[in-house]
């Protein structure tokens, strides 16, 4: 939320607005926040457990959002239905998918976890043409949802049976970016027009998946047996950037320049995401990846044209 600045009619000259950075600087920022955060999960993965990367991610985030609210004097939004409704919110959301991808990349590199993430768009395309009346099925985006899955299959190299892919942690992987657009509907049904801010319902959001993790990561892990430096600050800026900052920003961009320009930024993730588990980590890249996230990115565009009013 921007703050509102008054001035005085006695005064000879407006005061000044408090210069912002770029949107466009904070597009890019927030594209390679987020399309590192597969390679962070990755070597967070390599000196702890999946549900303990998922964890520290969300009490890392979870401390971010808590102080940018004490910043702005903001309060949590009271009503237990509401935080009920915010409780499956922060399941799907963040506690699920933060879990399935932690997961996935034991067995699948950072670079198809990453691929598979922008796979979102178009689950929540078929989703939306079921659970949303207001979207309208048109030829463009019909035809965007094809060639999505079209490229899903490309990346996978169907034709030679998945061969050298982990099916397991593949499936975790598109699971987790199936739960996101779930989560988005079933937030729309429930929590739109609320009229708390975005910054306090986040806040709530983040604080209960960090419970519902706290809940079940002692019953799946042991305390670690030593502390591993490099993978616990992997997961400290996956959780402080990844998922605290990220969302600060996001949430900057939606407001200034709408959630379509916003929503753009899914399609440099799996870019960023596929160069730096190639160059940093040195995965290795068949042809078939970068040529099927070229298709899965188009089809993905296409879901997202609307029909003209008045067609």
């Amino acid at each position: 939320m921007s703050t509102v600045t008054t001035t005085r009619t006695q005064s000879p000259a407006p005061a000044r607005p408090r210069a912002r950075l770029d949107w466009r600087l904070r597009f890019g920022a927030l594209s390679l926040i987020w399309g590192f955060s597969f390679l962070l999960i990755k070597v967070g993965t390599e000196g702890y457990a999946p549900f303990q990367v998922t964890l520290g991610r969300l009490v890392f985030g979870t401390a971010v959002l808590a102080a940018a609210m004490a910043a702005k004097r903001e309060r949590l939004p009271r009503g237990a239905r509401l935080w009920g409704h915010l409780a499956v919110a922060a399941f799907l959301l963040n506690a699920l998918p933060f879990s399935l991808f932690a997961y996935s990349e034991l067995t699948i590199p950072s670079t198809l976890a990453g691929i598979c993430n922008a796979t979102s768009p178009l689950w929540g395309m078929a989703l939306s043409l079921v659970a949303l009346s207001e979207d309208r099925p048109t030829r463009v985006r019909v035809a965007g949802l094809g060639l999505g899955f079209l490229g899903v299959l490309t990346v996978l190299g169907v034709w030679q049976g998945f061969h050298g892919l982990d099916a397991t942690g593949t499936a975790m992987a598109l699971l987790a970016s199936l739960s996101y657009p779930v989560g988005w509907i079933y937030v729309r049904r429930t929590l739109a027009g609320t009229g708390n801010s975005h910054l306090s319902m986040t806040g709530a959001q983040l604080m209960l998946a960090t419970l519902q993790l706290a809940v079940v990561t002692p019953l799946f892990t042991g305390f670690p047996a030593h502390f591993s430096l490099v993978p616990l600050l992997a997961i400290a800026a996956l959780g402080a950037l990844g998922t605290g900052l990220a969302v600060l920003i996001q949430y900057g961009l939606v407001a200034e320049v709408g959630p379509t320009t916003a929503q753009m930024v899914t399609y440099f993730i799996p870019v960023i995401a596929t160069g730096a588990g190639v160059v940093l980590l040195g995965e290795s890249l068949r042809w078939t990846t970068p040529a099927g996230a070229v298709i899965v990115l188009a089809g993905a565009a296409l879901t997202q044209v609307r029909a003209k009013k008045g067609a």
